[in-house]
């Protein structure tokens, strides 16, 4: 089931958004040394919570039969139509099992019936498997950017709705 979270879900978010990302900090060599604000060492309760009550996003889980939530994205809206994707997650021992394309079609859905006619998403620009998974979902690569607090270059890709 893919429900929009409540405040009493955030804790749980929090956990599985640090749980998923993990995986990527361990595959590219991200610690909370090199790389603090990497969203598997930056997101916490606090941080959901402002995006939630002061930033308005679109928050989105992905829940089993049981309640536990598996799965998670945000929708930051942007100017000019356009809308920002964070965070989409799926814990590692439900990932294969379309999770995170039920979670990114809903996405596109939920941003088409707000007008959104483009969504933007930035990525690990070293994680060629996700970025192979966003290009056969009809995201274009635009771009890159290397910033110093992060060990990584950040890919940029957006995909017209």
């Amino acid at each position: 089931m893919i429900k929009e979270i409540e405040e009493k879900d955030i804790f749980e978010c929090a956990q599985v958004i640090r749980n998923s990302f993990i995986t990527v900090a361990n595959e590219f060599g991200f610690t909370a040394d090199n790389a603090p604000r990497f969203t598997a060492f930056a997101i916490n309760a606090d941080r959901l919570r402002y995006q939630l009550e002061i930033e308005h996003r679109l928050m989105v889980a992905y829940c089993l039969d049981s309640g536990k939530i598996i799965g998670y994205y945000s929708l930051l809206w942007q100017d000019n139509h356009q809308c920002e994707l964070n965070n989409l997650c799926v814990l590692p021992e439900h990932r294969h099992e379309g999770v995170g394309v039920a979670l990114l079609c809903d996405a596109f859905d939920r941003a088409k019936k707000e007008k959104c006619n483009k969504i933007n998403i930035g990525i690990v620009e070293e994680n060629q498997v996700l970025r192979k998974w966003y290009e056969n979902h009809g995201f274009l690569h635009i771009g890159t950017k290397k910033f110093d607090f992060f060990p990584f270059t950040c890919g940029y890709m957006e995909k017209s709705l």
